[in-house]
């Protein structure tokens, strides 16, 4: 995952890699600093937020230290697993990162902004899990229902789901879009505050481990 979730003490992850990946690091105390952008250990939000709406990378890296455990617990507490919330932590960070553009320091905070996105985030997830629990249940009401004709592409339909649930929440919840709801690419990632060729290599990948399960099926049929 590209950002790791707070831990228990509300400290930030130490990871060895640059923000430019989305990874979050500390570096030595005193200082943050990231290629040639550095930082005071303190500064105060107002600062903080003018540097994060201008691209400077230290920025996010102050910010997901300051209010990452906060994200965190809100998830936790609205979604009631740790997995999640941690998924919705990273999803919030990426969004406000790339859509930093659209902040308006004379409007709200940046604390207060981030707690929104985190809000919408946590609502996405509550979406995703009602889709997959009606899913579900219509496929269960179709199977009882179906003539046997229709059994063979019931089952595969059964399959498909299934191998969803095996993805990663992010490009699980790239297919589900694509293939239940019949968004294009480009909806896609405006849903997601994704890039469109991210989403393109999610249903890529996602598509080529299908085909792949379905080989395997097949073979062990004929076999």
């Amino acid at each position: 995952m590209l950002i790791e979730a707070p831990r228990r003490t509300g400290a930030a992850p130490r990871r060895r890699s640059s923000a430019g990946d989305g990874n979050l690091a500390r570096p030595r105390r005193g200082e943050r600093q990231l290629g040639s952008s550095t930082a005071p250990g303190s500064v105060d939000d107002q600062a903080l937020a003018a540097s994060f709406s201008a691209g400077d990378e230290w920025a996010l890296r102050e910010a997901y230290a300051r209010w990452s455990p906060l994200v965190f617990r809100l998830a936790l507490r609205s979604l009631g697993d740790r997995t999640d919330a941690e998924d919705v932590t990273q999803q919030v960070y990426i969004s406000a990162w790339r859509t930093r553009s659209g902040f308006d320091a004379s409007r709200s905070t940046l604390s207060a902004w981030i707690v929104g996105i985190t809000r919408h985030r946590i609502a996405d997830a509550h979406e995703a899990r009602s889709r997959g629990r009606r899913l579900e249940e219509a496929l269960v009401a179709e199977a009882s229902a179906a003539p046997d004709h229709i059994h063979d592409d019931l089952a595969e339909r059964v399959m498909v789901a299934e191998e969803l649930d095996r993805l990663e929440p992010v490009p699980r919840r790239v297919m589900q879009l694509a293939f239940y709801d019949e968004l294009s690419h480009s909806q896609i990632a405006e849903r997601l505050g994704l890039p469109v060729g991210t989403v393109k290599s999610h249903v890529r990948r996602s598509l080529t481990r299908l085909r792949k399960r379905w080989e395997v099926d097949d073979g062990s049929h004929r076999a």
